[in-house]
């Protein structure tokens, strides 16, 4: 496929995306849709109360726009100007936006609870965990009934291990903890949205080796509307993603990895989530087993070095720039092996 595709895809993203926002934000703070700061939180982030949420819509907006735009001019040229959809590719392509934008109305419905009905918490942790569960288990099934029938996870140097029946609940499992992971990585301006960026491009490359097009158009919508997100997002933000935004996210990085059929690199170019999420799994543990003592300052991670004197943009940089190596080396194993 040619560079120019993608280029005019996160154009377009960037763009719809961006714009968005111009209109979004004033109407978010006309209907009173702020983000409520907890007690728990650093002290500092009191200031952010009453900012604009659900600002995940300018990026979900500008992914679908740009994607569905890359892929007919995709199409297009493929077939040499009547544009048939190739099933196969054009379904898979639609299975991975459809869990993207169901975890995004999960999030939604979780953010409209703690805006519009004044409830903090949001969705109960048992409502939101069936929800996704179901929500994980159709998206392998919609898979499996588009030719993904292997049980099988590939392990870079020691080769295929197939995980017969177990495969399909570890694999929902999977996908239930590293959406919650997208989610929990947003807990500062701009870091959730320029990771997801490097995530965004880290899966364009692999895709681009493996032939899958449509998904590399996909991820360089997803890269490219994050791109015009953080315009507004950077810190001091001028609007938070809200959970409508990180669940979408998350959803939209677990379907590339999942429909290559590439979890363990899914993993690595997930890692900044993944270590985000597991530091908050180390820090109850320990304060468990230890009776009341704490292994970082705060969890998520990413609020420890907060607490240890970073500012949020120095936090962005580093998680990002982290992003960034584990995107490169994820690419290398799959070329190099």
């Amino acid at each position: 496929m040619p560079f120019w595709v993608n280029t005019v895809v996160a154009l377009i993203a960037f763009g719809v995306s961006a714009v968005t926002g111009i209109f979004l934000i004033p109407l978010l703070k006309k209907l009173h849709f702020g983000q409520t700061i907890y007690e728990k939180g650093p002290a500092w982030h009191k200031s952010k109360q009453g900012t604009p949420m659900m600002g995940g819509f300018m990026f979900i907006i500008g992914t679908v726009a740009a994607a569905a735009a890359g892929y007919a001019i995709f199409r297009f040229r493929q077939s040499g100007g009547t544009a048939v959809p190739d099933n196969t590719g054009f379904y898979r392509l639609l299975a991975g936006l459809a869990f993207a934008l169901l975890n995004g109305c999960i999030g939604f419905t979780d953010d409209y609870i703690k805006a519009v009905k004044k409830q903090n918490l949001g969705l109960k942790a048992k409502q939101k965990m069936v929800m996704q569960f179901i929500l994980s288990a159709a998206f392998l099934y919609a898979l499996w009934l588009l030719g993904d029938r292997s049980t099988a996870i590939a392990f870079p140097f020691f080769g295929d291990v197939d995980f017969g029946i177990f495969y399909y609940p570890v694999m929902v499992l999977y996908l239930i903890f590293l959406t919650n992971a997208v989610n929990l990585t947003d807990g500062v301006d701009g870091l959730c949205g320029s990771v997801t960026v490097i995530a965004g491009l880290s899966f364009v490359m692999l895709c681009a080796a493996m032939g899958e097009w449509e998904y590399s158009i996909f991820a360089m919508a997803l890269a490219g509307a994050c791109l015009g997100f953080l315009v507004w997002n950077l810190h001091p933000a001028k609007v938070f993603m809200g959970d409508t935004g990180s669940m979408f996210l998350g959803g939209a990085v677990c379907a590339m990895g999942f429909a290559m059929h590439k979890h363990l690199l899914l993993a690595l170019i997930a890692i900044v989530y993944v270590l985000d999420a597991l530091s908050v799994v180390v820090q109850v543990t320990y304060f468990k087993l230890t009776k009341g003592k704490r292994l970082f300052k705060m969890s998520p991670v990413h609020h420890h070095f907060e607490l240890c004197g970073y500012s949020e943009y120095k936090i962005v940089i580093l998680f990002t720039t982290a992003a960034l190596i584990a995107g490169i080396a994820a690419n290398l194993i799959y070329n190099l092996l």
